[in-house]
């Protein structure tokens, strides 16, 4: 259950910007209270429209006399470490939810900011032919973070809770599958292929059913129980 001091928050739209003004709201509040820098993770299942959400919370978000660069996006997906389709297919859906994001190093990203103000890391090649951990190089160009009043990690599994006591407020986007199935289409195309949605779909739904419930969210946007 989410403490009674960190109330879960629910907004009706899965579209628009009302989610992005409820979070807005949220870091202007805490951020009001005194609290910073403030370390926010954007979780969701695939196509909820997490990278929106966190890119337009960093486009429209306005602190109470504004400094630039006022917030810090990290994306998830360069942290992949799921391996390839017959890596996954061999694995029980707990094992990939433990393995598909390498939350190791996240944390060492989210430590290094909170402990030196910038944090570099070489993400995931998703343009690489063989996507095992072991034998896939890392992209070749470093991405580089520094901290800001708000770090935003965003992509599904960004709430673990490994991550928790790094993490000020945790975020959960939901959505209905139809809505998310139709975005992936949309997104990726030609190339959208239903077997990897079966894959990823195994993970996500052990991970948001048994180790991050809805409750275990300090702020839900979106509608309850419409994944």
């Amino acid at each position: 259950m989410v403490p009674d001091d960190r109330p879960a928050v629910f907004a009706a739209a899965v579209d628009g910007r009302e989610p992005a003004g409820v979070l807005i709201a949220e870091l202007r509040r805490r951020l009001t209270a005194g609290r910073r820098p403030l370390f926010v993770g954007v979780d969701g299942r695939s196509g909820a429209g997490k990278s929106t959400l966190a890119a337009t919370v960093s486009e429209d978000f306005v602190e109470p006399g504004d400094v630039s660069d006022t917030v810090t996006v990290i994306e998830g997906d360069e942290f992949y470490n799921g391996g390839s389709a017959d890596t996954w297919d061999r694995r029980a859906a707990s094992e990939k939810a433990a393995a598909v994001i390498d939350w190791r190093r996240q944390r060492d990203v989210l430590q290094r900011l909170r402990r030196d103000g910038v944090a570099e890391w070489h993400g995931f090649d998703w343009e690489s032919e063989h996507w095992d951990s072991d034998s896939v190089p890392p992209s070749a160009t470093p991405t580089i973070a520094r901290i800001a009043p708000v770090v935003v990690l965003e992509g599904a599994y960004s709430c673990r809770p490994e991550l928790q006591d790094l993490l000020d407020l945790r975020v959960l986007l939901e959505i209905p599958r139809d809505v998310r199935r139709q975005r992936l289409i949309d997104r990726e195309g030609d190339s959208y292929q239903a077997g990897w949605e079966a894959r990823w779909s195994a993970a996500e739904n052990y991970y948001f059913d048994t180790t991050m419930p809805c409750g275990c969210f300090d702020l839900v946007l979106g509608a309850p129980g419409s994944t």
